[in-house]
């Protein structure tokens, strides 16, 4: 059994602990009970997840002394919308839960954004805990307290700040999770090296393929750190007005991506490794990383079967989704460019300048699928 690991994410009153380990989802709701106090839950996955493990979670509340409510919501992020949250919103209050209640979000990171914005808006604000079952969600989604729905002109345009009581992650669960999940999960995992630590992007770089196969002994401590790199960049910019928006390398184009896609046939991993190597290959371009960065990013993507050719839509249809970031200040976007691997910054840039004509034609260029 690999130990407990804690990682802490200070954020003075609205501090939480994010606990990792192996075979611990029977105790989560023991510590549920202890950091919250609730007596009654609202669990909400969606139905694959709630068929492995709803009940176990279920039990482990029930046996800390919660009342425990199940909801389920439908799978795939085309259901994360306004109308599902409403649905719960009708839910927790035919259940009668009030301002001391919890809200549990057991699932991936659709499960963690909606359910969280349903509990940060439902009685102007219910506590949350996530019990992440992706690896997606266990370093990305379910960490850092950003919570929210897509319309239809984009991803997340409705959302809030919202932080969990206790991330807790269980690193078993993850054997269950198809090895595509597993891959689209590990492009968060490079994103944090690649922005924040080169040391930590070199150790991945060594691992390579045998992240697929979720051992605990090499995944729960390569999950810990990308957690604290998280927790390093909330702790000091809880609603990203500055070294937060670094979280974002990749996403501006993996967005784009995305909604073209109408969410549908590319998973938001799938979508991140495109848009990094697509942004590596803009910050050469522009001559503020050096030669070769968006090879030896591309490479470590490739070797976790991971997508990183952007897809061949019209350049129009590309610009029309980058006006819709929500990064956008006036006209220009915050485009996250690497100085080198392991260090990141914001550029203004238009949506023109980010996907010039040439890049609107012809994709990325290299790259797998």
């Amino acid at each position: 059994m690999t130990r407990r690991r804690v990682v802490q994410v200070d954020l003075a009153e609205r501090s939480y602990p994010i606990v990792l380990g192996h075979e611990t989802l029977d105790e989560v709701g023991a510590r549920i009970a202890r950091c919250t106090g609730s007596s009654q839950a609202a669990l909400v996955s969606v139905p694959p997840v709630n068929r492995r493990y709803g009940a176990r979670v279920a039990r482990s509340l029930r046996d800390a002394g919660l009342r425990v409510h199940r909801f389920e919501i439908p799978d795939g992020d085309a259901a994360k919308t306004l109308r599902q949250v409403a649905k719960l919103y009708d839910g927790f209050l035919e259940r009668g839960l009030d301002r001391s209640s919890v809200v549990v979000a057991l699932g991936g990171g659709m499960v963690g954004d909606l359910a969280g914005f349903a509990a940060a808006t439902f009685l102007r604000g219910i506590q949350l805990v996530q019990v992440p079952t992706t690896l997606l969600a266990m370093v990305d989604a379910g960490v850092g307290g950003k919570v929210g729905v897509n319309l239809k002109q984009g991803k997340n345009l409705v959302g809030a700040f919202h932080q969990p009581r206790l991330v807790w992650i269980d690193v078993a669960v993850l054997r269950s999770l198809p090895r595509r999940l597993r891959a689209a999960g590990l492009a968060e995992v490079v994103k944090a090296g690649a922005i924040w630590d080169a040391a930590f992007f070199a150790e991945l770089e060594g691992a390579g393929e045998k992240l697929l196969d979720v051992d605990p002994k090499l995944l729960v401590p390569i999950l810990e750190r990308a957690c604290q790199i998280k927790a390093e960049v909330v702790s000091a910019d809880e609603r990203e007005a500055g070294v937060r928006m670094l979280l974002n390398f990749g996403h501006t184009l993996a967005h784009a991506v995305e909604a073209l896609r109408r969410y549908r046939s590319i998973l938001h991993g799938e979508a991140v490794a495109i848009g990094m190597v697509f942004a590596a290959r803009r910050s050469e371009e522009l001559g503020l990383a050096p030669a070769g960065t968006a090879d030896r990013l591309q490479a470590l993507l490739e070797r976790l079967e991971l997508p990183t050719r952007v897809p061949r839509f019209e350049r129009r249809a590309y610009l029309r989704a980058l006006a819709v970031d929500k990064k956008k200040r006036d006209a220009h976007v915050r485009f996250v460019v690497l100085r080198e691997l392991g260090r990141a910054e914001t550029r203004p840039l238009l949506p023109a300048e980010i996907l010039p004509p040439a890049r609107g034609r012809q994709g990325a260029g290299r790259g797998r699928r």
